[in-house]
């Protein structure tokens, strides 16, 4: 009830205090004031919120629905703190508290301009409403009662001493299997009120977090990404402010240090994300291309774009009466904040949830409908206030620079940033009308860009402000690349290079830093403050490097190892020594001891069943080195040891590990996995605790013709049955192991293998080993790009200078 109301009340709050803005900028001198209080009180009651559902989970309420469905009292303090936004309804009262704490500052940095203050705090408020309404009662609250609407829920998660009551016996009902529930609903509610007995007495325990959330990086990446979502709104509310007071040159100078901090922050908590799926998800990699990683991608891409522009606008309008690309900078502020409402309404609607294992689940139609209102307001409200204003931007016209002017290569290096939002946006949203792409595109599509933005990174350096003389051109360009070439001809030669268009891409990286660096030690002699973009620029291409690198020069084999023999592979000896449980948990290690020369190490990947959703998990263990990673990812453990055995070869039958659109070759067939799937209400069924079914769709390739073929795996009552799949054609049998956020485990065998008995029984571990060839590079560039931006912020912040 208290938090419903202090929901309510930050509705009523903010509506209040969009409406005093509006009249404030219209010149009514009592209404700002009026304005500041409704918003320090809307603050107050979205903290007083957040901190009450806080108390109510660290105190497990779990008579609250929310909490009964991603809490639970066995998880560490620090990760029941993050179960706060482990589901919708907390990750959206979490943006709202950002939004409204970020507002406190921002109201106190524009006060000095009455005007502004007015006309942008009535944008920003009104984001705060909006999501405000998007956990009210009537949509997703998190203040909600478990049992609203009748549901079956396992009776382990009720205090016994009281199930045995002859009342509340004829609620628990069982299923085929003899598992029983109980109808918690309306009816055993009031029920339960006439017995005196209190919910949080009778519910003891709650679902809990699902185990691949259970990660030190779940306290980190949340927030950190939602901080970067509420302060996208502000180069919005800027860019509309200045459309509403028809003032276009000081919001740049106003939007420019929030924008590099958003864009920071953001580009941080997505990397952090793809940090925690390289060290948890056990496939080898950060990036998976999935369509809720791309969703917040693009976001970040406009918003790095935008920073360029708006930098020529400050630029061409220090020494002229108008800047350049006003329009360009207005449309491309809106965009940056739409598409993170975007990303929330791919995230969050359900619209991929049969395209993304990270998509929620359905919402339902109301919330469904206002979030799709949601992104429609703000564009009309941003995309409306360019076109109500065209033709006051369009007679702005400052003079043209020369082609070959630093003012235009920062405007063809967004340009191509822009190019590479726009392939994302289009593979991302293709499952919205019923197709899809594979993550070949993505890479495909993106080469090419990537060794184009890097040459303009570099090449804008070497140009002057308005126009640039071709010998300077000659000798900047000629010193930098002649380093750049001698630096890739040694990268070539160390990794075994040989693509000549990955010779080429390296190339433009080394000419980035080194252009970047000669930069830096320039700028160095006036001001360090001036070092932020070159670093930023530096971080990219570091980055950039390593995507290549690692992605192109690892190597990775599939390893059987019986417990107590040498195998060697990747110029290494593996040997399985055995495994030990890990404390009183139900999770193992299995201990791989590895020789490399006269060095040996120990590897612990983990494996346990999930009492969440009684499923294998697999975590891998990695082992850091100096420009590689010895990445040890389990797949499979069989003890055979009480002499249960199988005779079949090992060209009878494989066990893989494939991720989307990767494809292997068996029994003269090739098989491509294609996608995942989860047929009829299988997604509404998971989330609800009922049986459910997801599988993996195959393309198989056998003798000139494509078959379709879907192995699954059927969850139910606290266990998994694999639905093996048979192609007849040629002999292969399918069983699906494990699947997972970016990758399945595959047992691919032949039907007709003998089984003569001979084979000793023995306790065997079967893992992916893999040597990741220089992914520390994608880690120190994604700090150096966040450095580099959190530096120039803070210049901007300073003074105004270039």
């Amino acid at each position: 009830m208290i938090g419903n109301l202090l929901i309510t009340s930050t509705i009523i709050t903010g509506i209040f205090t969009v409406v005093m803005y509006y009249y404030s900028f219209k010149g009514y001198t009592n209404a700002l004031p009026l304005a500041r209080k409704g918003f320090y009180l809307m603050s107050g009651f979205i903290i007083a919120a957040s901190a009450l559902l806080l108390y109510f989970i660290i105190t497990h309420q779990y008579q609250y629905s929310y909490i009964f469905e991603y809490s639970s009292s066995d998880l560490s303090f620090g990760l029941l703190l993050s179960t706060f936004y482990a589901g919708q309804e907390g990750s959206f009262l979490l943006w709202l508290f950002f939004t409204s704490v970020t507002g406190l500052f921002l109201i106190k940095s524009l006060s000095d301009d009455t005007k502004q203050e007015s006309s942008f705090m009535m944008i920003y408020t009104l984001v705060a409403v909006f999501l405000a309404v998007l956990i009210s009662p009537l949509l997703k609250n998190p203040f909600s009662y478990l049992g609203t609407n009748p549901d079956y829920i396992q009776l382990k998660y009720f205090n016994a001493s009281y199930l045995g009551l002859p009342d509340i016996q004829r609620f628990i009902v069982a299923n085929n299997n003899g598992v029983k529930f109980l109808k918690f609903g309306p009816e055993l509610k009031v029920l339960l009120a006439g017995l005196n007995i209190p919910l949080n007495n009778f519910i003891i325990a709650g679902r809990g977090l699902n185990p691949l959330l259970q990660n030190f990086w779940m306290q980190i990446h949340p927030p950190l990404l939602f901080v970067g979502f509420a302060m996208a709104a502000i180069p919005y509310s800027f860019a509309m402010s200045a459309i509403i007071r028809k003032d276009y040159r000081s919001w740049v100078d106003k939007s420019l240090p929030w924008l590099y901090v958003s864009m920071s922050v953001l580009g941080l908590a997505i990397m952090i994300g793809g940090y925690w799926a390289y060290g948890v998800l056990g496939w080898g990699g950060f990036w998976g291309w999935d369509p809720v990683e791309n969703s917040s991608l693009v976001p970040w891409i406009i918003g790095i774009a935008l920073i360029h522009t708006l930098i020529i606008q400050k630029i061409t309008q220090s020494r002229e009466e108008h800047g350049k690309y006003i329009r360009t900078n207005l449309v491309l502020s809106v965009l940056t904040f739409v598409f993170v409402i975007y990303s929330t309404f791919l995230t969050r609607s359900g619209i991929l949830s049969n395209a993304s294992v990270h998509s929620f689940v359905a919402p339902g139609m109301v919330t469904y409908l206002f979030l799709l209102g949601f992104i429609i307001t703000f564009t009309a409200i941003g995309i409306g206030g360019v076109i109500l204003r065209w033709k006051d931007l369009k007679n702005i016209s400052p003079s043209n620079e020369s082609f070959f002017s630093r003012e235009n290569g920062l405007l063809y290096g967004s340009a191509l940033m822009l190019g590479s939002a726009l392939i994302i946006i289009v593979g991302t949203s293709a499952p919205i009308f019923g197709s899809s792409v594979e993550t070949g595109f993505y890479n495909k599509m993106n080469f090419p860009l990537a060794i184009l933005i890097m040459f303009m990174i570099a090449f804008s350096l070497i140009l002057r402000w308005r126009s640039t003389f071709a010998k300077d051109i000659i000798k900047g360009v000629s010193i930098h690349l002649l380093i750049s070439i001698i630096i890739t001809v040694v990268i070539a030669f160390v990794s075994g290079m040989s693509s000549i268009y990955f010779i080429l891409y390296t190339l433009m990286a080394a000419f980035t830093i080194v252009t970047n660096v000669s930069r830096i030690i320039k700028n160095l002699k006036i001001n360090y403050l001036l070092t932020g973009g070159q670093i930023a620029h530096i971080g990219v291409a570091v980055f950039l490097l390593g995507v290549l690198l690692s992605g192109n020069f690892s190597k990775s084999q599939q390893l059987i190892l019986p417990k107590g023999k040498k195998v060697h592979a990747l110029n290494r000896t593996f040997t399985f020594t055995g495994y030990n449980q890990i404390g009183n948990s139900s999770k193992y290690h299995f201990n791989v001891e590895i020789k490399d020369g006269n060095k040996t190490k120990q590897a612990a990947p983990v494996m346990f069943i999930s009492d969440f959703n009684n499923d294998l998990m697999r975590e891998p263990d990695i082992l850091p080195g100096l420009g590689k990673d010895l990445y040890i990812s389990p797949i499979e453990y069989n003890d055979n040891s009480a002499g249960s055995g199988s005779s079949a070869k090992p060209e009878d039958q494989k066990n893989i590990v494939l991720k989307k659109g990767e494809s292997f070759e068996f029994n003269n067939a090739k098989i491509t996995f294609k996608k995942f799937y989860m047929p009829g209400k299988s997604m509404e069924n998971m989330t609800n605790g009922k049986s459910f079914e997801m599988g993996a769709e195959l393309n198989i390739n056998y003798d000139g013709k494509s078959y379709s073929l879907e192995p699954a795996i059927q969850y139910s009552d606290n266990k998994q049955d694999a639905i093996a799949k048979t192609f007849k054609p040629a002999n292969i049998r399918f069983e699906l192991i494990h699947l997972d956020a970016s990758a399945i485990n595959l047992n691919v065998s032949r039907i007709d293998k003998s089984n003569d008995g001979n084979i000793e029984p023995k306790q065997v571990l079967t893992i992916e080993a893999s040597v990741k060839q220089n992914i520390d590079l994608v880690w120190f560039g994604v700090i150096l790009i966040t450095a580099g931006l959190l530096l120039a912020a803070l210049r901007r912040k300073r003074e105004n200078i270039v």
